[in-house]
């Protein structure tokens, strides 16, 4: 009880701080002075007003390192080592350590991925760690403040703030698996252009040119036929892919990769201007869209509200001015379901 009340005087104390800062700073500068450093949204004195919520991100948040260079983040959903992140920026990663306040912990085990969410929990041999603490009943709204890592040294967390800047929604995209090859109809056929270097369709032997006839047993009459059959599979799953190849039909195992990896995606004039931005930044089922501008190595951690409850997961820079997060209640259900593979 008093850990609690120590807590709230703590969350009151920076929002008072906060608004003496703003005011402090309305009140020494003229209309036409600009805003002295220390008072603008990066200055010491508008941070200062967040360092409860920057304790939060210190001993709740981790730093996944390669190299001890960090490429991501991730929250803690438990005392004793369960860690959450985004899971397509653990490819290709055959080392990896991760920092949980000051300690370092180099012996990572990857226990379950979800594909759909693009999220992989991990585990580290700890205890006593700080795991974050779920907001639970109504969802955070438009315009709501909230806090997220900006960058990190070696030990100390940085937070950036910034609002909740739409409303949740799905963000539609083509299926997260591919073959590795472009398709064409001609003659109501499927018929391969292009085969991806360096990819599963390229490994098995498949060749431009090939017309697509069946897959996993099921005849393709059109190419959404194949969309539709890649929607429920995941990466390293193998498809069994009947091909006409001059007359002569051929049967092939192709193994399936992740759509970022092999294709990028579309990019408009925003996109020309944002700088790096995640690799998979589509195809949720569901995300809230904060206005913080996180880089790209910035995702997988918790977004925290005022009060330093978890109110998300970020999943994706999107571009320059969005960055979506699963919320904490479809969170939740991905981490419970992940328990559950994982044992």
């Amino acid at each position: 009880m008093e850990k609690t009340r120590q807590s709230k005087s703590s969350w009151a104390s920076a929002r008072g701080l906060l608004t003496a800062a703003a005011l402090g700073a309305m009140a020494s500068v003229s209309p036409a002075q600009q805003l002295e450093g220390p008072y603008r949204l990066n200055g010491s004195a508008v941070l200062q007003a967040f360092e409860p919520l920057r304790e939060v991100l210190q001993s709740s948040s981790a730093v996944l390192l390669d190299d001890w260079k960090s490429f991501a983040y991730g929250l803690v959903v438990s005392p004793d080592g369960y860690v959450l992140t985004k899971a397509s920026e653990l490819a290709d990663r055959d080392e990896m350590a991760i920092s949980i306040g000051a300690s370092k912990f180099t012996d990572v085990e990857v226990l379950a991925t979800d594909v759909e969410w693009d999220v992989a929990l991990l585990k580290v041999d700890a205890e006593n760690l700080t795991p974050v603490v779920w907001k639970d009943g109504e969802e955070v709204t438009i315009g709501s403040w909230v806090v997220s890592n900006g960058s990190t040294s070696r030990s100390r967390r940085r937070a950036r703030v910034g609002i909740i800047s739409a409303n949740a929604r799905e963000i539609k995209g083509s299926s997260n698996v591919v073959l590795g090859i472009v398709l064409k109809t001609e003659k109501d056929q499927i018929v391969v252009e292009d085969v991806k270097e360096d990819t599963g369709a390229a490994e098995a032997g498949l060749q431009s040119g090939d017309v697509i006839v069946e897959a996993e047993g099921k005849k393709m009459e059109k190419r959404e036929d194949l969309l539709d059959l890649l929607g429920d599979k995941e990466p390293g799953d193998i498809l069994k892919v009947r091909v006409d190849r001059d007359g002569e039909e051929m049967d092939f195992e192709v193994e399936l990769m992740e759509r970022h990896r092999v294709f990028d995606g579309p990019q408009s004039r925003n996109d020309a201007m944002s700088g790096r931005f995640s690799g998979r930044r589509e195809n949720f089922p569901r995300v809230i869209q904060h206005d913080i501008m996180l880089s790209e190595r910035s995702v997988g951690g918790p977004l925290l509200d005022l009060e330093g409850r978890c109110v998300g997961m970020n999943i994706a820079r999107a571009n320059r001015s969005e960055t979506f997060a699963i919320p904490a209640a479809e969170v939740q259900a991905v981490l419970e379901r992940l328990l559950e593979d994982s044992r």
